[in-house]
């Protein structure tokens, strides 16, 4: 017979929302992870409160709550409140009960400046990837670099002449164009270059494109390196987009890494550069990247080996965490300006992806 619906609804409810998510759920084993990387790092939390003054919104539940913003990419944070409002699996992740109020979606940017940093962001990522070497899961002696285009933060028509008159305000900007908030911009003909240019919404966004044939955006870069055993990362960053910027900050994160005999490094051939490849053998790492066709940096007795044929197979897995980060995590469009700001979203992206590796290959 066909079952009708209950109009009266029970008043109170009797089970425990930690029996709401099943024992089995992957999302347990993600927050034993999360809790106890932040746990490691209590002392750095505990020096960014006063003694004094009203209790704050845990910062635990902060930190967990946009943990949980990437793995199941909500677009925003005043989205994200709302999810916690209502869905009991939010509430369980963050810990909160199933009565307990949740906080504003502004708590997020007052707490940007002070525990949701680049720094806090850093330390929790560097936790975490202990975890992952204490399990075994990364391999210390053969890596992968590789950086990838974030669109920034801003307009192709906050992209302006570089103000060269400092008396010269926004509002008398905003009278010129008849004050229109969204005028009319016609950039034929202009040469529009980041040496006389820059976006008056995020100055730390950058004119560039990735190769010849396609659009340049208003960017920023960022940069991984990882090992080749699982394709976890190891080291993360941010920098202003720019052709070079690749490889300098290559080398940048190689010089975190402990020295070991017979350690290899793939890249493919926007890194086959001279400077890159000498200063890459001077680290004492051999440089397996992709050669060029012409003036290649690296000669056969580099490429002739199989331990270059198994770089260049494995360093493809290095388009895994960017092809992550982009679909489920949250840089493909940036929702924050400031490099500091980028590379505490990038680095929590990162942080993200390794949890997932971890609980995967657990």
């Amino acid at each position: 017979m066909r079952g009708e619906i209950d109009p009266q609804q029970s008043m109170f409810s009797y089970v425990d929302i930690e029996d709401r998510i099943p024992a089995t759920h992957p999302i347990r084993d993600i927050r034993a992870v999360i809790d106890r990387a932040i746990a490691a790092i209590e002392s750095d939390i505990d020096e960014q409160y006063s003694s004094l003054g009203r209790p704050s919104i845990p910062p635990e539940q902060l930190l967990r709550a946009l943990y949980l913003q990437i793995f199941y990419s909500v677009r925003s944070e005043r989205l994200l409140v709302d999810r916690i409002e209502y869905d009991l699996l939010f509430r369980w992740f963050v810990g909160l009960g199933i009565d307990d109020p949740v906080w504003s979606h502004s708590t997020f940017s007052k707490n940007r400046d002070r525990v949701l940093t680049e720094h806090i962001a850093q330390r929790l990522f560097d936790e975490v990837k202990r975890q992952a070497y204490a399990k075994q899961l990364m391999s210390r002696d053969h890596f992968s670099v590789d950086g990838t285009l974030m669109d920034a933060c801003a307009s192709m028509k906050s992209f302006v002449p570089k103000q060269t008159d400092p008396d010269k305000s926004d509002s008398d900007k905003n009278d010129s164009d008849g004050g229109s908030r969204n005028e009319d911009v016609d950039f034929r003909g202009q040469k529009r270059r980041n040496d006389t240019h820059e976006s008056s919404t995020d100055p730390d966004a950058r004119l560039f494109r990735k190769g010849a044939g396609q659009s340049s955006r208003l960017c920023m870069m960022g940069h991984i390196l990882i090992e080749n055993r699982n394709g976890m990362i190891v080291e993360a960053c941010v920098t202003t987009a720019g052709t070079s910027q690749e490889w300098e900050a290559a080398l940048v994160m190689l010089d975190k890494q402990s020295v070991r005999p017979k350690q290899t490094v793939g890249a493919d051939k926007g890194y086959d550069v001279k400077r890159f490849v000498d200063e890459v053998r001077d680290k004492s790492y051999t440089p397996h990247v992709a050669a060029r066709t012409r003036g290649s940096a690296v000669d056969e007795r580099t490429t002739g080996t199989e331990g270059y044929k198994i770089s260049q197979r494995k360093r493809k897995r290095v388009e895994e965490p960017f092809g992550w980060m982009k679909t489920i995590g949250t840089i493909r469009k940036l929702a924050h300006r400031g490099l500091s700001k980028v590379s505490t979203t990038f680095l929590m992206n990162s942080t993200a992806f390794n949890i997932r590796r971890i609980v995967n290959c657990c």
